[in-house]
């Protein structure tokens, strides 16, 4: 089953060199066992372009916004025999990244007119 782990950091201050090189090492550890499919970091919400569907009309607005409660600081999208194996994997890569908290949300991968 595939995963997707969300993070949103704790502080709003840049991760030092050193955390960066422990993050990308656990991601180096992760692909190479066969769990990591991809990952990434996200841009700040002030750089992000907001989308909205609302009664058949389509409306794109570019940030920043005046109210980001939550921001994902970045992803991971994961295989996992099940939740609780995604937890930990998640719990794992949070030892390494640092206080934060994120999702882990199990990915719909079947017929796109299956049932939801």
């Amino acid at each position: 089953m595939k995963y997707l782990l969300t993070y949103e950091a704790e502080s709003t201050n840049a991760p030092t060199p050193e955390k960066m090189a422990a993050i990308a090492k656990f991601g180096q550890e992760m692909s190479a066992a066969g769990v990591l499919i991809m990952t990434g970091g996200l841009q700040r919400a002030s750089k992000s372009t907001r989308v909205r569907m609302l009664e058949g009309k389509f409306s794109a607005t570019d940030g920043p916004f005046a109210e980001t409660k939550e921001v994902i600081d970045g992803f991971a999208l994961i295989n996992a025999k099940s939740k609780e194996e995604a937890i930990e994997h998640a719990r794992r890569f949070m030892a390494v990244a640092g206080d934060g908290e994120g999702e882990v949300l199990q990915v719909f991968d079947g017929p796109i007119d299956g049932p939801r």
